[in-house]
């Protein structure tokens, strides 16, 4: 008969004592369960004591966590949270440097409990810890462990960021500003930094005060990833939190090196900080890791979003200022200066300003201006197409003049192209939007020149030109041409082209016959026979596919995976791995120090769920972890990514998967343990991808066509390569 479900078999241990094999009773209180342990042992006043993990983590048992206590858990009976704290706070006083050292040790481990973090707390600690660095006496790993203690402290979020002084603020800052400093102690303060400007508005100020650019570029030149990576998240952390107007360019500032970082919008338009950056960040000889990974994309996102003003910018048609821009563009392409007054007739000249700007391409001849109330792409269009006559001249004349020496019906309209051009190219690489707090997908050509984002229009409407002309389109073809060209660009990108130029070489080999013949392939590929005996046949093999889907899902489950720890108050690298047992009736999981190289063995996951107690599978805004508060929970692509499994009456494991090939793989196999539907996108890629592969190859068989069972032998590598082919 097996055990009442709320009786637990676990050992506890004792230093200098044989462990307990004991039975606890989960309806106990606490309290009743840490006296009988304690009695056992002989020992007095049990209020004194308490239970922790046995493991890395050392984490209190409370009685809001005491559930995640399993059958063959290793405990430990030791001093309360209170005890605990109120010693260490005592200690770590000491005047005696080694025992101060192992006392801040000690701290910065237990800190990571909130159980213990609350305590000390409580006792004043976090201002303890800040006296003791602004009084700047320790230095070293005292100063490292301090600042590791606090760090952990305040990741809890009990203490607010508003309440640290500005001689706190100007100390961490010393640490960053100093050229040569320890590496543990630089890569602190750098966190401290980024979560001070990211959690209040006020510390936003002064530390921006306190922080240049010149100060910051020498951690870009060095040579370890995690301190660059770092560098880069406080400089992110300071243009996302910059009021609207200091991200402007401003042209006033002319010492970069010792400007404020809240100009982000002008330190990021100079040569010097994207140089470095390429140079010792992205062309270095280190891997970039997920981390370093996120950070560039973040920061690419930031940049380009200081286009979305102007992207959110309607033209205004009275504006004398903006109606020269159409202005000069007219004058580039014909070569004509402006006529004065007295030339001509205003009749006549009015129609020549008509014949011109439906050469350029505009859909209103008279006003051309009212083409760019649109929004978006507003102004953003009007800046490109400006960029691209004074900075590829040749390429923009020979486009225009080409154009308007075709036919009406087969012109391709410079004007109307570069504004739907525009829009699409700010959707790909949404601008205007915030960054998701799970993305790695920077381009590294973007960081190889300063005006990437007009380069890459001029690039994609040259491209626009050439797809045009190979599809030999009319007017009426307009919106074709574009799905092409935006397929074009979409296939070039995920290429990850190192550089412009590679990414122009990229799209000359994507030319429309090439994105005719990838259509005609992929077309053969998801074939899809509408025949009535193919379809029954399609019907009667689909339960087979799709207990082939499930297998697959659950030995993906089995192989496990590794989730990020993810915190509303800084991205941190914190991991946990779940995977489900082999007769899959049990999810083991657990907390990693760092990401892992392949699978985690079973008996290393310290926590179990059994699959017979899980109740429910929950997805997206309904999981309790993403009903907290936090701007970057509420993210819509973490939002995609979060569900949660809901086992006894009120508790969850939460998860936020990797990416979205994870998320349905996961929810799958979990939908597939509890009996339910496997309803994601990718079951129902994989049912179309298999049952198409299968119909061809019982069609095949139908034929008489022999399939062998193993694939051929790879050719042997020649021995002798003294040999020309004669292409006569």
């Amino acid at each position: 008969m097996p055990p009442p479900a709320d009786i637990v078999k676990v050992a506890i241990e004792w230093p200098g004592a044989f462990p307990k094999l004991m039975e606890i009773d989960q309806k106990k209180p606490l309290s009743a369960i840490i006296k009988e342990v304690c009695e056992g042992w002989s020992l007095g006043n049990h209020e004194t004591f308490a239970l922790q993990i046995a493991d890395a983590t050392n984490f209190y048992i409370t009685e809001k966590n005491r559930n995640d206590i399993k059958n063959g858990s290793i405990l430990r009976l030791t001093t309360s949270p209170y005890q605990t704290a109120l010693q260490l706070h005592e200690r770590i006083q000491s005047s005696s440097m080694d025992a101060k050292l192992e006392a801040l040790k000690d701290l910065a481990n237990a800190s990571r409990d909130i159980t213990f973090a609350q305590e000390f707390i409580n006792l004043d600690g976090i201002s303890l810890l800040t006296q003791m660095v602004e009084s700047g006496t320790d230095f070293g790993d005292l100063l490292s462990f301090t600042l590791t203690a606090f760090v952990e402290l305040m990741d809890h979020g009990i203490v607010s960021w508003d309440t640290f002084s500005v001689a706190f603020i100007k100390k961490i800052a010393s640490y960053v500003n100093k050229s040569a400093m320890d590496t543990a102690v630089l890569q602190r303060s750098l966190a401290i930094l980024e979560s001070m400007v990211l959690n209040s508005q006020d510390l936003y100020h002064k530390v921006a005060q306190e922080i240049t650019i010149g100060q910051l570029i020498p951690h870009l030149q060095g040579t370890d990833q995690d301190i660059q990576t770092y560098t880069i998240a406080v400089i992110n952390a300071l243009f996302l939190k910059a009021p609207e107007e200091k991200r402007q360019f401003d042209e006033n500032i002319v010492d970069i090196l010792n400007c404020p970082l809240t100009e982000m919008a002008h330190i990021l338009a100079q040569k010097q900080l994207r140089s470095i950056i390429l140079t010792n960040v992205i062309r270095s000889p280190t891997p970039i890791n997920d981390e370093m990974a996120h950070q560039l994309y973040v920061l690419q996102v930031l940049n380009f979003n200081l286009l979305e003003d102007r992207m959110m910018t309607k033209m205004d048609p009275q504006d004398q200022a903006q109606r020269d821009i159409i202005f000069e563009l007219r004058r580039i392409a014909f070569d004509v200066e402006c006529e004065p007054n007295n030339g001509g007739s205003i009749e006549k000249r009015k129609s020549m300003y008509t014949r011109d700007y439906k050469k350029l391409g505009f859909i209103n001849h008279v006003n051309p201006a009212v083409d760019f109330t649109q929004i978006p792409p507003g102004m953003l269009a009007l800046d490109n197409m400006l960029y691209f006559a004074k900075h590829h001249q040749d390429a923009y004349i020979r486009i225009v003049l080409e154009n308007s020496s075709r036919e009406d019906k087969h012109e391709c309209p410079f004007g109307r192209s570069s504004i739907e051009l525009t829009k699409m190219l700010c959707e790909i690489l949404k601008v205007g939007e915030l960054p998701s707090e799970n993305c790695h997908d920077f381009h590294p050509m973007f960081f190889t020149h300063d005006r990437s984002f007009e380069e890459f229009f001029c690039i994609c409407i040259q491209l626009l030109n050439k797809t045009w002309k190979e599809m030999r389109a009319t007017s009426e073809d307009f919106n074709k041409v574009m799905q092409v060209v935006r397929e074009q660009i979409m296939r070039a990108l995920s290429l990850k082209p190192n550089s412009l130029d590679q990414f122009k070489s990229r799209l000359q080999n994507l030319s429309y016959t090439e994105i005719l013949k990838i259509r005609q392939s992929e077309r053969m590929n998801q074939e899809d026979f509408q025949s009535r005996p193919i379809l029954e046949l399609r019907e009667k093999i689909q339960p087979e596919i799709m207990e082939l889907i499930k297998q697959q899902r659950l030995n993906r489950l089995c192989e496990g995976t590794c989730f990020r720890k993810i915190s509303s108050r800084r991205r941190q690298d914190k991991f946990w791995y779940c995977r489900l047992s082999p007769n899959h009736k049990v999810l083991h999981y657990g907390d990693l120090e760092e990401s892992p190289q392949g699978e985690v063995p079973h008996d290393s996951l310290q926590d179990k769920l059994p699959v017979a107690d899980i109740k429910a599978v929950i997805t997206g805004k309904d999981c309790p972890h993403m009903k907290e508060k936090g701007a970057l929970k509420q993210n819509k692509e973490v939002l995609e990514l979060a569900f949660s499994v809901l086992y006894e009456s009120d508790e969850y494991l939460n998860f936020i998967a990797p990416d979205k090939h994870e998320y349905c793989v996961w929810t799958d196999g979990l939908n597939a343990l509890l009996g339910k539907e496997m309803s994601s996108d990718y079951t129902k890629t994989d049912m179309d991808t298999l049952l198409s592969m299968e119909m061809k190859l019982r069609l095949l068989d139908l034929e008489n066509i022999q399939i062998p069972e193993a694939p051929p032998p790879i050719p042997k590598e020649p021995s002798n390569y003294d040999f020309v082919y004669d292409c006569n």
